[in-house]
């Protein structure tokens, strides 16, 4: 039963994740290119254009780093990086005067990204868990061939 909730649990992981970087790297690439349409959205919002390279190069960089995982510590601050990059952009559209529904959309990348923020903790507990479980089967067994 366990295994089955932790592989549902990795599917969930996994979909969120996709659903949250996808447009975040499509988001990325919009920046660096200068699509006309970003940088109007970044002009009317009060923000110089250059500001497009450094977050275009801060969401590569966050995505790779939930992507391959290969730091915890780095991964925790790139979902945190994306919740300031999320929250900013509400806030900057709700500043320039947008309507309600377009600063919305942002919290709406910010639900997805903390369901996928949720999975991994729960993922990175169960290995964790599953480890030290590993761990007091061995000294057991290791203990018991000693006496």
């Amino acid at each position: 039963m366990r295994r089955l909730r932790t592989k549902h649990v990795h599917a969930v992981y996994w979909i969120a994740t996709l659903l949250f970087v996808m447009p975040q790297g499509w988001a990325a690439v919009q920046y660096l290119i200068e699509a006309p349409r970003m940088t109007a959205t970044i002009t009317q919002l009060g923000y110089p254009e250059y500001f497009m390279a450094i977050l275009g190069v801060a969401k590569l960089l966050g995505i790779a780093a939930i992507a391959t995982g290969i730091s915890p510590t780095l991964k925790e601050w790139a979902y945190a990086g994306f919740t300031f990059d999320t929250i900013g952009a509400s806030a900057s559209h709700l500043g320039a005067g947008d309507p309600l529904h377009v600063a919305l959309v942002p919290i709406g990348f910010l639900a997805v990204q903390w369901v996928s923020y949720v999975a991994w903790k729960r993922l990175r507990a169960a290995s964790r868990s599953s480890r030290r479980a590993g761990y007091v089967w061995r000294s057991r067994e290791m203990a018991a061939s000693a006496a």
